[in-house]
């Protein structure tokens, strides 16, 4: 009966193991000295050895005649484990067998000695794929294990193992193959089965492996329906001999060809090839011309190899066009995974590929349409410095008139198609400066809706009229309440005599002080302190609301 390569070939000793020295001659010294541990993790891609090292150390640790660390192949014990017939070691496809149950059975039947070997082995391959629940009845007995009795784990995706079982595991990482290894092991096992490989076809089976020595034979074992085994032998069983189709899509791109591009997709199509796979291959191909144009020395080890190396040399795009045109196919596939029609973005990615030496497109579509909404609104210029004559006249130092020009405000330039309610008149020229300080704090302190109009003979209870829609209620009782506040403007000052201490407190702090400063000041025009006194209550009376101060929870606000 006929046997897959990648089956009859599978290494029989450590020796036999390519690639992965680091862990074979670790494994070996531990089976050499007997220091082995009760839990291994192997981890690594597909096709790099995991399974196979796990049976040989399985083998290893049971054979009845080891020979330097490996297995001899020839006991009863190494010949038993190989054909399956020695039940004491398991393999499990944790992908199909991920329940607690599962566990529980391997948990319960393994305190029981082995029967014809030495050590009961578990090889578990897949193991993230077990639940949580099952993890846990795993964990117990990773951590007390029997001495007869040993774990193998195999994963490719370690972030998916609990830590708790990775603390408890000797873990071994498997590297990737290289595209020399691979090729080196398909040319000794071509002239063992009497193939005519060539070195050139070999080195390309070894990229397309992509380092998975299991995946290289598996196409050898496909292209090896002749007795030669060529470069267009492996294209040809691959599907790739239609490659050229693409190169030729390629250099009408960098031709700016847009009609020769379209219709080769439309070639492709209609044979069956999906507009997603064809980008993708697109994207391939200008990715390995980058290799070569980047990595002169050492890119055709990164090639994928679906292209050979002197084809692609002839690529006539410069570096910064195939980044540009890589990023472009990426965008591109990115849009068509929610849409209904695939082939039509296809198009337009060729197009715009094909538009301007595959330069993306900057420029948003409906751009007509947007720069309506998107047009800058007017902005006004905030007075320039009032001059420091205008500060000396508010003084009283120099009654030099402020000129107007340096007040004025500039005027906005006239803006097209602009609705007419939106437009506004400049400000008029102030007719009596303000000094720069009042300016300053009216603006950083003071409400937008407080007036400015100055009151011609400041007083009390106008000011009280005017601040009781600018101030808030808290602050305005205190300062209303003749029993609590009594005030009075002075030369350039506000002066609030306060009986109480309560009271005292909540007018005292900082933006308190800052409100009333800005609203005396906006009300009288000039620019205003604020002093506070503290005024001895008349006799027999009683501080309404120093019985407060308290309740923390009373704001005033």
């Amino acid at each position: 009966m006929y046997q897959a390569f990648y089956r009859k070939y599978r290494p029989k000793s450590f020796d036999d193991v390519v690639g992965q020295e680091h862990i074979t001659e670790t494994l070996r010294n531990q089976v050499r000295s007997g220091r082995l541990s009760h839990a291994y993790l192997f981890i690594g891609t597909r096709g790099t050895g995991k399974t196979t090292c796990a049976k040989l150390l399985a083998r290893a640790v049971n054979c009845e005649n080891p020979q330097d660390g490996n297995p001899c192949g020839h006991c009863r014990s190494c010949l038993g484990i190989e054909d399956g017939s020695i039940l004491d070691v398991v393999e499990l496809d944790a992908a199909s067998n991920n329940g607690i149950d599962n566990v529980r059975a391997i948990r319960d039947e393994a305190i029981f000695s082995p029967a014809s070997v030495r050590m009961r082995v578990y090889i578990v391959d897949e193991v993230h794929m077990l639940s949580t629940p099952a993890f846990n009845a795993l964990l117990k007995i990773l951590e007390e294990p029997p001495a007869h009795l040993m774990f193998i784990l195999a994963t490719t995706e370690l972030h998916k193992i609990p830590a708790t079982i990775l603390s408890r595991c000797q873990r071994h990482s498997f590297r990737r193959l290289t595209a020399d290894t691979v090729a080196e092991r398909l040319l000794r096992v071509a002239s063992q089965e009497g193939i005519e490989l060539l070195p050139d076809a070999a080195r390309l089976l070894g990229r397309l492996a992509e380092g998975s020595m299991r995946d290289g034979l598996t196409l050898l074992d496909q292209c090896a329906s002749g007795e030669r085994v060529d470069t267009e032998t492996v294209l040809s069983a691959m599907g790739l001999s239609g490659n050229y189709r693409m190169r030729q899509l390629l250099d009408s791109i960098a031709a700016g060809d847009t009609d020769g591009a379209l219709m080769l997709f439309q070639t492709l199509w209609q044979n069956g090839k999906e507009p997603a796979s064809m980008l993708t291959e697109l994207a391939s191909l200008m990715r390995d011309a980058l290799m070569l144009r980047v990595a002169p020395k050492h890119g055709q080890e990164l090639l994928s190899g679906a292209y050979d190396e002197e084809s692609l040399r002839t690529v006539s795009l410069e570096q910064e066009e195939l980044l540009r045109g890589i990023d472009t196919i990426q965008r591109w596939l990115g849009r068509m995974a929610a849409a209904r029609s695939p082939r039509m973005l296809a198009e337009l990615c060729l197009v715009e590929l094909c538009g301007s030496g595959v330069e993306p497109v900057e420029k948003p579509a409906f751009a007509g349409i947007s720069s309506a909404n998107t047009r800058p609104k007017p902005v006004r210029k905030a007075p320039e410095k009032i001059p420091a004559q205008a500060l000396d006249a508010v003084r009283g130092e120099s009654p030099v008139k402020v000129p107007e020009e340096s007040v004025r405000e500039e005027e906005l330039p006239p803006i097209p198609d602009e609705p007419p309610w939106e437009t506004a008149e400049p400000p008029a020229a102030v007719e009596e400066p303000i000094p720069e300080q009042s300016v300053t704090q009216a603006t950083n302190t003071a409400p937008e809706n407080i007036s400015t109009k100055p009151a011609s003979v400041p007083d009390w209870a106008g000011f009280l009229r005017e601040a009781e829609s600018k101030l808030s209620p808290g602050i305005y009782r205190l300062i209303a309440d003749e029993f609590q506040t009594q005030g009075e403007f002075q030369e350039g000052e506000l002066v609030l005599h306060i009986s109480g201490s309560f009271a005292m407190n909540l007018l005292s702090a900082p933006d308190t002080q800052g409100k009333l400063r800005a609203c005396a000041s906006v009300y009288c025009g000039v620019p205003m302190e604020l002093r506070l006194e503290t005024a001895v209550p008349p006799k027999g009376d009683v501080d309404k609301l120093d019985g407060l101060g308290k309740f923390g929870n009373v704001t005033f606000g």
